[in-house]
């Protein structure tokens, strides 16, 4: 089943269960997916899918950081749920250990020498690690692995 049908399947459940705040959620992905669509002009798949998802938590993630600094709870609160719904549809994240035996990967790969390859390496993981690890996390560990 594709991701674009388990999330419509999702919303039908949300609906008959009565699940107000977790259908709102959904409907905000659906649209967020459909107008992508629209702009694009094409059916997204799922990788594509899963790149507006990544952009909807890094936008809620950076919400609760202005939350937090302003101290509204009940803000806070609301954009942790709606976290935790989107991140359910992401794949299974890669461990730490996986994460830095593909960045070492990479860069035997590219035969990167120095912090100015980086992002020929970069190059190889995204396509690895897309939807699967923190891109900033893995960038940090690569220009550390350079570094030296």
């Amino acid at each position: 089943m594709g991701l674009k049908t388990q999330i419509n399947e999702d919303m039908k459940v949300a609906m008959r269960a009565k699940e107000a705040r977790r259908l709102s959620v959904i409907r905000l992905l659906l649209a967020a997916i459909k107008q992508r669509e629209v702009d694009e002009r094409e059916i997204l798949d799922d990788q594509q899918i899963i790149r507006v998802i990544e952009k909807m938590i890094k936008q809620r993630r950076e919400s609760v950081a202005q939350y937090e600094k302003a101290s509204r709870t009940d803000l806070v609160e609301a954009e942790n749920f709606e976290l935790g719904v989107l991140q359910a549809y992401l794949p299974q994240p890669f461990t730490e250990v996986e994460i830095e035996a593909a960045v070492a990967a990479a860069v035997t790969e590219s035969g990167a020498k120095s912090v100015r390859d980086m992002g020929k390496v970069m190059a190889i993981l995204k396509s690895k690690l897309a939807g699967r690890a923190d891109m900033a996390a893995v960038s940090a560990l690569v220009k550390g692995s350079l570094g030296n």
